[in-house]
Parts: C-alpha cells; structure tokens; sequence
C-alpha cells in the first residue's frame, strides 16, 4: 500500500509487519522531503513512525482518541489521516499547520502548541466517556522532556487515583540513556507481569492465605507488601515510580520495533485504570545527519537533503534578535558574576547556550518548567543575584501566577527576556507573542520595555541587569535586525520611563513601540509625500509611560496614532490612551495593532498585510480617518 492512498489511520488494521515498514519509510520520506524545502519541525516526527503506525493498528479511530502533546511529533499522524496530498503546504499560509489544530481533522482531538498538556486533557476526555457511559480508548502520547512539567506530573498524579479510569499514557522516550533497558529481559519481565496466572496470583494471593490455617487476616499488612515486592521484582526503577503513583508500568520497549510495539500495545489496552507504556526511540530516525545532532535538527530551516546545511539566504543578514542578545548577556555576565540566566528547555532557541558554554556556573536549564523558573530568579532575586529569565513571549504566558505573586508582590528584581515577541510566523497561534504586553503590563511594580532596533536591544539589557528597584521585561521580535552598528562595550543604561523623538511634525502624533518603530517612520515618509507631517516618538516604555514627553505633544498636535506588534487590547496603545484620558487631554487616538483574533500560521510578513500592519496600509488608514487629506491620497495613491 502506497502512503498516499491512506487517507483514514483504520487501513492500517490487518496489514503485516513488512507492509507496516514500508508505510514507514514513505513517511519518513515525504517527511523529510517537506521539511527540506518548507522548513518544520524534523527529529521529533521522525523518531515515532514506528510508534505512530503500531498505536493506531491497535486503535479504532472512528471511536478511539490519540492526544499528542506538543503536536510537532505529529506529522506522522498528520501523513495517515487524510492530509498527505496537502502536506506541501506544511506551515504557510492556508496550509497545514505544524501542530494539532481541532478545526484540521475530526482526528486533532485536542490542539497544542505549549507542551504537557496531553494527559489532562487525555483524562478529562476519558473521565466525560465514563460518566455518559460511553466505550471507547483515549490515549496521550507525551516526550520525555514534556514530562519534566509540572502539568504532566499533577496529571499523573491525578490519573493515578482514579483507578477504574481506563486511559494509556504513552511516554516517548527519546534520551538514549534508556536504551540498554530495552532488550528481551525487560520484554520476559513485563510478558510474565501482565499474562493471566501472574495477574491472577497477584490479585488473590492475599484472599488464598486467609484460609490457611491460624492465619485468618493477621498478615494482611505483611501480605500485602509480599504483593508489592512481587510486582517490583516485574519493573524497573522508573516503572516502579509509576507504579507507585498507581499506573500498571510496561516498558520500556524498542519504539522502532514495529512487531514488539503491537504487541505491547495490545497488552495495554487490554488492562483496567491508567497504564503507562515506556517507549524508548531515536529522535530524527532514519535519517543520519539528524541522529547524530538531535538538538540542531529538532527544527530545521530550508535545508538541503544530501547534505543537511541550512540553504543559504540570497545575501547576507544582519543578527538576529537572539543572537545579539546572547552575545551582548554574555559580555555583561563576564563582568558581573552576579548575573544568572535561566531558560526553561529552550537554551539555543534564546540564545542562552552561549551562555552555557562560556560561563557554565552562571546558566540554569529547568526543564519544560516556567513556573519554577520564575520562582527560581525570585529565590535567586532575593539573595542579591541578578537573574535573567529568558522566555519566549508565548511561553511566559504558563508562569503568570508566578510573575504576580512570586515576583511583583514582593517587588523582587527578576529581569524578563520576552524572545519571540509579536507575530511569529509559521508556528501559528500557539506561538505567537501576542499578549505580553497586556498582560505584564496591568501588574504593579513591572516596568515594560522594547528596543526599536538591535543597538537599543544592548542598552536595554544593561538597563534591565542594573535596574535594581523591581521587575522589568524586555520584548523583542524573533527575527533579524536592521544591520545597525553594535557596540562590544560601554553601553549605557536608560533612563526608566523616557521616550524619544525621532522625527518632528505639526499634524499627527505616531508613537511607536518596539518593533514598530522602524515601521512607524516609514509611514511617517508615506505622509509626508501626502501632505501629512508626523512627530515619530520611539517609546522605549509601555510602563511607565513617558507622560512628560507625550501628553503635551498630544496637546500640542491634537492627534495620536499608537503601534504595536502585540494585541491592541490592554496593550500598549491602551495604555497611552488610558494616560491621555487620566490627564484630561482629549483627543482622536488611533491604536494600531493586532484586532481580537488568532494570527494564523503564515510568514510574518504575510501576516501584516492580512492585518493591515504594513506602512502602506497604516499610512492609508491614518489618512482615511483625516478627512481633509482623504481625497488628496487617493488622487495620488
């Protein structure tokens, strides 16, 4: 069977081991072939083919639910359920998206971006099942990182008191100090735990020594640790945690080993409560170059297939965001060593790796953790060190509770690193860095910043590792910078709260916020050329607002234009019309930005057009909203 006439995961039932493996390699060929040319997500969906294909023989998915967290392990699943012919279009615009997304397939039973959350979510559907008295299997798949968590662990823990809840917990195992635990004494072990005479000798061992002789129930409590100790003699040391936390444990199994995953799987379905199956696999399996560098091939750009290396862009670009970044922490770090980075299992996709191998003791990896990380730089803010909370905007979102109570309550000074602020691209919805800024920014004691261009990216972080007085967050966009001229040392810190003018004009105030700012002087060009002219503010601040230098150039000019790369509501334009309307200066305020709605997985600048954020496109609403220059735009324009 070609994989291209697999459009429902059920014509996987009754075909043989050997027809499996073939289905197994078109995968990973499509899949390889997609990502080289569009760029995605390449090891984790790699190394559960074999997982993905054993699971789903097992499974009637007309009525069964498989809940895959992260969802980037998932193109597989992705590749038998319907979405083959269209999987070209990975990740672009009105394509299919690189994680689960419900409103894709009737098979995307739950969709996810942020990991840990497949077995709550496994759970609360398999609870719903047993209380409509309904039939059918639910399972999670979750990765080894995933379930450093801690929404994973109160899953856990939860699943585990609920012992008549049928519901399989599939750990996707892919840390190879696993593998010399896969092999046949792990497989004797757990054939012999789970057949009939062993479970049967485990459930009534105790009943049959009750009726022997003088014995009655005085041993029960010794019984019954004969029982436990019979079962630990059955699992490993990991299995005997789960099985302490009340799953019945299997594993850990070769998750390449298409013939031992069914008839694991098999095994599993056929017991009553929560079961933890242990699947150890090779992340990018099959395809060597990603084997053997399993951290830069978890994700990849455009990359060519024979050789691996990136393709490279037309001409070159100035750094990234991350990477002056990281270089920047690094050289503050050499010289003050009171300064610590934290990431949460993202070390090269903030940029905090380099500062991993340069200066080991000051970086701190927590795992898949946020909240603990942001309690952590609380613990370490209230020891006189200087933590710095590296975060993608997305994923400082799980840690909110923290930032309030742990951080800003206690006015401690823990300085946040907001990487991937704005619109992403082509993660999608999940992933975009829409709502930091209002959601930091109704906080006491937090002050809010972001740089217009990767210079002021240095300033600001001298600033933030010197601000002394609380918390403070610094955003700043994924992506490249502008090629401005950085500095190697001097850098000097920023006056809190103090904005600057970068452009003078009589008609309009344009006030721009971080990433915004260079866009906000190209629509300022655009008036012009129609007769409007701008004064262009570089906010540096949303909190606190510089209302010594806006509020009477509001007044002065009589109208404001407000931009930001973040949601419109409670965001940064919310904020200057709030100081406006508290100062009593009424005027027309426009507020430019992303409206109430999911920004789609597309290019970052695809993205702008549909919402209007272009210079172009805001230049035109701007004069439109002027009625004396809407006629001389649209003679011109």
């Amino acid at each position: 069977m070609h994989l291209s006439e697999i459009t429902h995961p059920n014509q996987l039932h009754g075909l043989s081991v050997y027809q499996l493996q073939q289905v197994a390699r078109q995968i990973r060929e499509k899949h390889l072939e997609t990502v080289a040319k569009s760029g995605g997500h390449l090891g984790p969906g790699l190394g559960v083919v074999e997982l993905t294909l054993a699971l789903y023989q097992t499974l009637d998915l007309d009525r069964d639910k498989v809940i895959w967290d992260v969802g980037h392990q998932a193109y597989p699943h992705k590749l038998i359920t319907g979405r083959y012919n269209n999987f070209h279009t990975l990740r672009q615009k009105d394509g299919i998206a690189g994680y689960l997304k419900r409103g894709e397939s009737k098979f995307d039973h739950f969709g996810a971006g942020h990991a840990s959350t497949s077995i709550s979510a496994a759970l609360g559907m398999a609870i719903a099942r047993d209380l409509k008295g309904e039939k059918f299997k639910v399972v999670a798949v979750i990765g080894d990182g995933a379930l450093t968590g801690g929404m994973a662990l109160e899953a856990i823990n939860h699943a585990g008191h609920l012992p008549r809840t049928n519901l399989m917990v599939v750990l996707n195992d892919n840390d190879m100090s696993i593998s010399p635990n896969v092999g046949a004494l792990s497989r004797y072990l757990n054939k012999m735990r789970l057949s009939p005479p062993m479970q049967f000798l485990s459930d009534n061992l105790e009943e049959q020594f009750k009726h022997l002789p003088f014995v009655g129930d005085s041993l029960s409590p010794e019984l019954n640790r004969v029982k436990e100790g019979m079962k630990r003699l059955a699992v490993s040391k990991v299995g005997a945690v789960f099985e302490e936390l009340g799953f019945t444990y299997i594993g850990p199994v070769d998750g390449h080993n298409l013939e031992e995953l069914i008839t694991t799987f098999q095994q599993a379905h056929s017991q009553v409560g929560p079961v933890l199956v242990h699947v150890s696999t090779t992340k990018g399996k099959g395809y060597a170059i990603a084997e053997q560098d399993q951290v830069g091939y978890h994700a990849q750009s455009p990359f060519n297939l024979a050789t691996g290396k990136a393709i490279p862009a037309s001409k070159p670009k100035p750094p990234s965001y991350s990477k002056v970044f990281a270089h920047t922490l690094v050289k503050l770090a050499e010289d003050n060593p009171k300064i610590v980075g934290i990431t949460a299992a993202m070390a090269t996709g903030t940029g905090l790796d380099k500062l991993q191998a340069k200066l080991p003791k000051q970086y701190m990896d927590v795992g898949i953790a946020e909240q603990h990380a942001v309690t952590l730089a609380g613990g370490l803010a209230c020891e006189g060190m200087r933590p710095v909370v590296a975060i993608y905007s997305t994923f400082l979102q799980r840690a909110f509770d923290q930032v309030v109570h742990d951080v800003c309550i206690q006015n401690l000074p823990v300085f946040f690193c907001l990487d991937r602020a704005g619109i992403v691209g082509a993660d999608g919805p999940t992933h975009q860095g829409m709502y930091d800024i209002s959601y930091l920014r109704c906080i006491p004691n937090m002050v809010l910043m972001a740089p217009k261009d990767e210079a002021e990216l240095q300033q600001m972080l001298v600033t933030g590792v010197n601000y002394t007085d609380g918390p403070i967050a610094l955003r700043y966009p994924r992506g490249n910078g502008y090629g401005v001229p950085l500095m190697e040392e001097g850098w000097e810190a920023l006056p809190i709260g103090k904005a600057e003018v970068l452009r003078q004009g009589d008609d309009l105030l344009l006030l721009g916020y971080g990433s915004m700012v260079y866009p906000a002087m190209q629509t300022a060009e655009i008036l012009s050329e129609h007769g409007v002219e701008a004064t262009v503010v570089n906010a540096r601040f949303a909190k606190p607002i510089d209302d010594e230098l806006i509020l009477p150039l509001a007044q002065k000019i009589g109208r404001v234009v407000t931009m930001e790369e973040g949601s419109i509501m409670g965001g940064f334009g919310s904020g200057v019309a709030e100081a406006l309307l508290d100062a009593g200066v009424v005027v027309p305020v426009m507020r430019l930005g992303v409206p109430d709605t999911l920004v789609e997985h597309a290019k970052p600048e695809e993205s702008k057009v549909e919402l209007g954020l272009t210079p172009s496109q805001m230049a035109e609403r701007i004069l439109a909203s002027m009625p004396t220059k809407v006629s001389t735009m649209s003679r011109q324009g």
